[in-house]
């Protein structure tokens, strides 16, 4: 399955390919040539891929990635997510964006110490069964230059429902307001919804 909000990106990568076969009608360009214009499309449908995922019991992962960064005294989790990983980011539990915030920033590597200075995204979701608030940020990097959502205020979520995706490489932050007890650890890999991240206190 292709992801929702992959369309511009996927017609455009295969505009060197378009370039390279009429150009070839005029002229012969030499092989090289056309092998790297046919390297844009298979890349692009592979990064924009959302694969089917089942959802996993307690609170799930919002993204596919590596764990970067993991407080369990605050309650605060990263994920960045390379340009091979699954980009179409889920909410990690059931309940209602009661807030949505979009700021501009830079374009810093979004596995820098401060990502929050760059372009952000930040959901704000009341949890149902009263564990209070989850603060969500798509936050983009160097290569990430669009976030694309899915939900709006006032949109209740179910746990492991598509949320947005960010295009090539970003981070994704989750503070909770509740305890939870991580059942991960920092440095190990995730998948968005299928990956428990640990259980509310």
């Amino acid at each position: 399955m292709i992801a929702k909000g992959s369309g511009t990106p996927l017609l455009l990568s295969f505009l060197p390919l378009l370039g390279a076969l009429s150009l070839s009608l005029l002229i012969s360009l030499p092989i090289y040539l056309v092998i790297i214009s046919l390297i844009p499309p298979p890349f692009t449908l592979y990064f924009f891929r959302d694969p089917e995922r089942v959802i996993s019991e307690g609170i799930v992962s919002p993204a596919d990635g590596k764990i970067v960064h993991l407080n369990r005294d605050k309650n605060e989790i990263d994920i960045f997510m390379n340009v091979w990983d699954v980009h179409v980011n889920r909410s990690p539990w059931n309940g209602e964006v009661k807030r949505t915030v979009h700021e501009l920033g830079g374009h810093l590597p979004a596995f820098t110490s401060r990502p929050d200075k760059n372009e952000h995204r930040l959901l704000r979701i009341s949890t149902e069964q009263d564990h209070g608030q989850i603060k969500l940020w798509q936050i983009t990097g160097c290569f990430a230059r669009r976030i694309v959502p899915y939900v709006e205020e006032s949109d209740s979520l179910k746990k492991g429902e598509k949320i947005g995706i960010i295009r090539f490489g970003s981070r994704v932050r989750l503070i909770f307001s509740d305890d939870v007890d991580f059942e991960v650890e920092q440095g190990e890999r995730v998948k968005a919804g299928e990956t428990k991240l640990g259980t509310w206190r």
